[in-house]
């Protein structure tokens, strides 16, 4: 894997807009999401171009969107970057992007949901790249979360202390309330105890893979282009997926899997990983988790990886930072969650 540089208090981060216009829309929170970048993080903070563009500009240039994130790779001056927000169609940029010098200039690079296109891509070709909080969607609410929230992020970005153990946050919320009205901005709804922790649907013995995955609706965009992973890409992987704010019903998440399994993914991966499913009922988590076993264990016949749920990133906050491409462990027993290696380069 070709790993970014380490980041550290007063690194510089770009801002980039490759997905939506959101930040036109709701610029209140989009600055409060500098804002905690810039105190919580004492990150350097400067905006691409495109970082605040009006959705119909974004929508109509693909090209330019990828060229900031071009510029950013290119720009010694540039530590790493960071999407302002997802969105729908960033898979449009990616016929612009600059591959070679991408390569060539590693950055950190993060996202959630709709940049799972990019960032899927560019560890398909060798980069390790970070699912991880938006500056709208994770960074903004940073006061309103827990504390383990912010000590995460700085274990993750500044300290080199690996194997580093993930935990359980102590608490979740499926959303945050309304970003036009400034008295609430980046304030969350209303927070479920996290009692249980994650859940291991099946797996015995401890497993080993190297991380990739997004959400898994926008990962459908990928599926039989030149963007999707080659056949022997998978062996020894850690799938990650997670469901968006548009709630797919479990069964679709069904017929996601099931093209996998098809495709003979199941049998060469050491492991499975789920993101907590934003807005789900108890009883549509039910249905998801007996979905997702069902179609793993049972038509594809994979019944000794471990399968785990309700992890801590995605669609509900706080979120947890997974590096594509970096080792994890998965121990079934004590239900730990391990990051063997550092994403970033020590030298």
């Amino acid at each position: 894997m070709i790993k970014p540089k380490r980041l550290k208090p007063g690194s510089t981060i770009a801002i980039i807009s490759p997905s939506n216009g959101l930040p036109f829309l709701f610029p209140d929170n989009y600055e409060l999401g500098l804002k905690m970048l810039q105190e919580a993080l004492e990150f350097e903070v400067i905006e691409m171009p495109t970082a605040r563009m009006s959705p119909a500009e974004l929508y109509q240039d693909p090209k330019r969107r990828a060229e900031d994130i071009n510029r950013c790779f290119e720009d010694d001056n540039i530590d790493g970057m960071i999407t302002s927000i997802g969105g729908y169609e960033s898979v449009r940029i990616l016929p612009y992007l600059n591959i070679k010098s991408i390569l060539k200039n590693p950055k950190m690079i993060m996202g959630t949901s709709d940049p799972s296109t990019f960032l899927t891509y560019f560890n398909y070709l060798g980069l390790v790249t970070f699912y991880g909080p938006t500056v709208m969607a994770g960074f903004a609410q940073t006061k309103h979360l827990p504390d383990e929230y912010i000590k995460h992020l700085k274990s993750i970005f500044f300290e080199d202390q690996y194997p580093y153990q993930y935990q359980p946050y102590p608490k979740w919320t499926n959303g945050y309330k309304d970003w036009g009205i400034k008295e609430t901005l980046g304030e969350c709804t209303p927070f479920t105890e996290n009692e249980n922790g994650w859940t291991f649907l099946q797996g015995d013995s401890i497993a080993e893979g190297q991380l990739w995955g997004g959400c898994i609706e926008v990962l459908e965009f990928l599926k039989s282009t030149q963007y999707w992973p080659d056949s022997q890409f998978w062996q020894g992987k850690v799938l990650f997926f997670e469901t968006s704010e548009e709630k797919p019903l479990p069964h679709q998440v069904g017929y996601m899997l099931r093209n996998y399994g098809t495709q003979g993914i199941f049998e060469q991966i050491n492991g499975v990983i789920f993101g907590r499913a934003k807005d789900y009922s108890p009883q549509e988590k039910e249905e998801l988790n007996e979905t997702i076993l069902r179609i793993i264990s049972d038509e594809f016949g994979v019944k000794d990886i471990p399968i785990i749920v309700d992890m801590d990133f995605g669609h509900t906050d706080p979120k947890l930072i997974l590096p594509l491409g970096c080792g994890v462990q998965l121990n079934p027993k004590n239900k730990n969650i391990i990051l063997m290696e550092n994403p970033f380069d020590r030298s």
